[in-house]
């Protein structure tokens, strides 16, 4: 864990994130206060957003739920989230967000996405030049591949920069993480922050009760979670999860937060009243029997060389 993360009162940011996509979107003004209350009262300080996140509504909001207790609070948002790394992008995405957010600075800025077509030393002298007049405390990277995320330290640091955070894609059903990213965040003194710990919705258990929702109308989430033995283990976890008592989202959150490579799982919900059995999952640990139970309900992901008789 990086212990450099903290809030600008110096408070070591929380164990468990939460993510602000939802807010201006699914959930309206007043809901998302809700959710903000409700993970203040359970003890986060950590909160995540983004330039792209529903028009900029969700830091819209963020900033105005946040203004009276922002010393004690850890903000992360990013840019770039169409690919466009240019520099002049980052800097129009990145003061549409301080404005959004009515704030000066910000804790975490996370480059969205990889880009082919901008050189890196262009897009990381920006971030250097935000570092350096204090408008941005540390730099992160979402869906980056570990090549990507070397490649970045190597070029961030000829500017005396860091790179402090990634956030990839990890759940239960999406384990790719696992082969390299958490090795490779561990050994740099990475931090990790997880989004999707609940497989888009599809670990909650709802779809194998035949609700609908993003699984069902959104092509990109159909794709990404559309594999049988996907959809075979989210049951079995529901089944894991009726015997001992509990709910399978705090389950499926409770197995992300497990893994010593992970700092922070980012929680979220479209709606408040569904939030609780996530916020439970902070203080649920599981022993490493049950642990060692839900990972066998999922394909463990081959080793980087493929050499699985070396695993």
């Amino acid at each position: 864990m990086n212990l450099n993360l903290r809030t600008p009162a110096g408070t070591h940011i929380s164990n468990f994130s939460f993510g602000t996509m939802q807010w201006g979107g699914k959930a309206d003004a007043t809901d998302s206060r809700a959710m903000y209350d409700l993970a203040r009262a359970a003890g986060i300080n950590f909160f995540d957003t983004a330039h792209s996140d529903t028009g900029g509504v969700s830091e819209t909001l963020l900033g105005e739920f946040v203004a009276a207790d922002r010393n004690d609070l850890f903000i992360a948002t990013k840019c770039a989230s169409t690919g466009d790394c240019r520099p002049e992008a980052i800097a129009q995405d990145f003061e549409d967000s301080l404005g959004r957010l009515n704030m000066d600075s910000v804790d975490m800025l996370y480059m969205h996405r990889w880009s082919d077509e901008v050189p890196l030393e262009a897009t990381y002298e920006v971030l250097a030049k935000l570092v350096q007049a204090g408008r941005v405390s540390h730099i992160g990277v979402s869906n980056y591949s570990a090549w990507q995320v070397m490649k970045a330290i190597r070029v961030a640091a000829s500017f005396d920069l860091k790179i402090e955070m990634s956030q990839p894609m990890y759940s239960l059903v999406k384990r790719q993480a696992e082969v390299e990213m958490l090795p490779m965040c561990r050994s740099e003194n990475i931090a990790v922050v997880p989004y999707s710990p609940l497989g888009g919705g599809l670990l909650t258990g709802k779809y194998s009760q035949g609700s609908e929702g993003r699984l069902t109308h959104d092509a990109m989430y159909k794709s990404r979670y559309g594999q049988s033995w996907m959809h075979s283990a989210a049951s079995a976890l529901g089944d894991v999860a009726k015997e001992h008592g509990i709910s399978p989202i705090t389950l499926a959150i409770a197995w992300v937060a497990h893994n010593p490579a992970i700092t922070a799982p980012i929680l979220s919900a479209s709606k408040s009243s569904q939030l609780q059995p996530s916020l439970d999952a902070m203080d649920y640990k599981l022993d490493a029997e049950l642990y060692a139970r839900l990972t066998n309900l999922t394909p463990t992901p081959a080793p980087a060389t493929d050499r699985s008789e070396k695993a």
